[in-house]
């Protein structure tokens, strides 16, 4: 916990940050911090995307957390929870690849945008881009100023991946952690408690990747790409809930990361 509290503070792109100067630029990012945005959080929740939270009962759980700048809700890539739908964490692979979608579709014109590029390892901003995104969130910004919509740092998933490699006694492939990982991670950074749903699996494990679609492979809970298994040891490890948490519900309990007390040197 202190490992990610002193390595992986949130870390947004603003102006000035590497090519992100001038005017133009200027215009395009939110004038707030996501810190400013959200204000200070009590009881968080993170809604993950697994197939078993399909059919589930979880919404009067989940619920709890609904609510004011005391409370929030994260979900993943598809905005099917309207009535608990505070933020939104996205890939730009999915941005850019289903556009029109995401910019037409009045579902995503709600809440707090956040999204992440997954380019190879580097901490800087002078790495290029997988996906060719920065016009269209220009474009975006440009015709929804209001909306605060962000990206994350690269330094922010890189500096969560070296935690996840410390904690792990096997080298694991430098892929970028999933966005599940990174968003209780950008969560732990803004809440006091955050709960965490069908990350570790519940007694609902299957095979069928996401709520929101048809597909099946057991790789989107072990991971093929994301160090998932890996993401998913770490995160069991600092769980403050109890095992029937988890499999009844599929729920983990995580201290907010401003509520750890940590000696300056982490032993």
């Amino acid at each position: 916990m202190c490992a990610l509290k002193k390595q992986v503070p949130l870390s947004v792109v603003k102006l000035g940050d590497g090519p992100f100067s001038g005017d133009e630029w200027e215009r395009s990012f939110p004038s707030k911090s996501l810190e400013e945005t959200l204000g200070p959080l009590r009881s968080c929740a993170v809604v993950t995307s697994a197939g078993a939270l399909l059919n589930s009962g979880l919404g009067p759980e989940i619920g709890k957390h609904h609510g004011n700048h005391e409370h929030s809700v994260l979900t993943f890539n598809w905005p099917t929870l309207p009535d608990v739908l505070l933020m939104l964490c996205y890939c730009t692979k999915l941005v850019v690849l289903q556009w029109n979608k995401f910019f037409r579709s009045p579902d995503y014109k709600t809440g707090t945008l956040i999204v992440w590029d997954p380019a190879p390892y580097s901490k800087n901003l002078t790495q290029k881009p997988d996906f060719k995104f920065f016009k269209l969130y220009q474009q975006y910004r440009k015709l929804f100023p209001e909306q605060p919509f962000y990206i994350l740092g690269p330094a922010f998933h890189w500096n969560l991946w070296d935690v996840i490699q410390d904690n792990s006694v096997p080298n694991i492939v430098p892929n970028p952690p999933s966005t599940g990982m990174q968003g209780i991670a950008v969560m732990m950074n803004l809440c006091e408690k955050v709960s965490v749903y069908e990350f570790l699996p519940s007694h609902r494990r299957t095979s069928l990747c996401h709520y929101y679609e048809k597909h099946r492979s057991w790789s989107c809970t072990v991971g093929s790409y994301h160090p998932m298994k890996f993401e998913k040891l770490l995160i069991g490890r600092i769980n403050q809930g109890s095992d029937e948490d988890i499999a009844a519900l599929g729920k983990v309990t995580l201290n907010g990361l401003s509520q750890e007390k940590c000696p300056e040197k982490c032993p």
